[in-house]
């Protein structure tokens, strides 16, 4: 099957399945009432990480394995992937996190005081040991959605429009409507300059409240995230949470005390109840949803499962389910 196919939803799951079926070939229209990409996409607030074994801390193996293709694929794709790694840090009384931390992460690496001034000299008059993680990366996220947009027209790929052919709805919460088990997971986000802090690369900050992340977009312009509330709510960052990212960001470094505020943003994460996507089909329609936290380590592995469904007649080894009355 070569098409038509229309992708219901421009997100990050939505560009990446059109760009992975028009790249072999298919004729696809994308159609999102929203338009190009923007605040209004969960993925836009995204920090970016493409950090598979960082995630493999507390997500399920597969989600590992999957995600450590995903680099490579957005490179394919034109986008701009940093391989600077990421740096794992904690505070003194929390040393005993970076030891569990270190034990679920066997690509870690630990770093002496002096090696952390190698790789983040900002931080190693605050910290003596450190886990480093040489194989992830990172990329901008609306640098990336933008660009490969972009690039997708240019491909050919319809924008707006009616539907044709085989649906694709990655529509992320709003396909609720029929996907009953999708909850939202909240997360808010600062956007910071700080001139006096310079990294590199991600830094994660663990802590037993609020861990923080913390992703360098150049221009001494920083993301400071996340949150994860089981909430729904899409529109609204607490004082709390706020306070909360503030507060971690100067526990990591007393020079983010001084930073400008640029951006409060704040969403839900689209979720099934393990955490984990779903290649879904019910009826006629293929539902692409549920990437959680993981929207940029993730929609690489989903968009190629879910061309080599439409297109080679493979079923996908995971993640895959089919609803359809028999």
């Amino acid at each position: 099957m070569s098409g038509p196919f229309t992708i219901l939803g421009g997100g990050v799951c939505g560009l990446a399945v059109a760009a992975e079926l028009s790249s072999r070939g298919a004729q696809v229209t994308l159609i999102d009432p929203k338009g190009a990409p923007g605040d209004h996409a969960c993925s836009w607030w995204a920090g970016g990480m493409l950090a598979p074994d960082c995630e493999g801390v507390s997500a399920e193996p597969e989600i590992v394995r999957q995600g450590r293709k995903a680099a490579r694929w957005w490179e394919s794709q034109g986008g701009i992937v940093h391989h600077e790694g990421t740096l794992v840090v904690a505070l003194n009384r929390d040393q005993s996190d970076l030891a569990t931390f270190a034990r679920r992460a066997p690509t870690a690496t630990s770093l002496s005081k002096t090696q952390i001034a190698e790789c983040e000299p900002l931080l190693a008059e605050r910290y003596s040991k450190a886990l480093f993680l040489a194989d992830e990366g990172h990329l901008d996220p609306r640098a990336t959605l933008t660009a490969l947009h972009a690039r997708l027209e240019q491909r050919g790929v319809g924008f707006g429009g009616n539907i044709k052919g085989q649906v694709i709805d990655c529509r992320g919460l709003a396909a609720r409507d029929t996907l009953t088990d999708l909850r939202g997971v909240k997360g808010e986000m600062l956007v910071v300059r700080c001139p006096d802090a310079t990294l590199s690369r991600p830094v994660r900050l663990l802590h037993p409240r609020f861990p923080l992340y913390i992703v360098p977009r150049g221009d001494s312009v920083f993301m400071l995230g996340a949150t994860q509330i089981e909430t729904g709510e899409r529109g609204r960052a607490t004082l709390r949470s706020v306070m909360e990212l503030m507060n971690a960001a100067y526990a990591l470094h007393p020079a983010f005390g001084e930073a400008e505020l640029l951006e409060i943003g704040v969403d839900a994460r689209p979720a099934f109840p393990d955490n984990q996507p779903r290649i879904r089909r019910i009826g006629d329609v293929i539902y692409v949803n549920g990437l959680f936290r993981h929207g940029f380590l993730l929609a690489p592995a989903v968009a190629q499962m879910t061309s080599d469904l439409l297109l080679k007649g493979k079923i996908p080894e995971v993640w895959y389910e089919d609803h359809r009355e028999r």
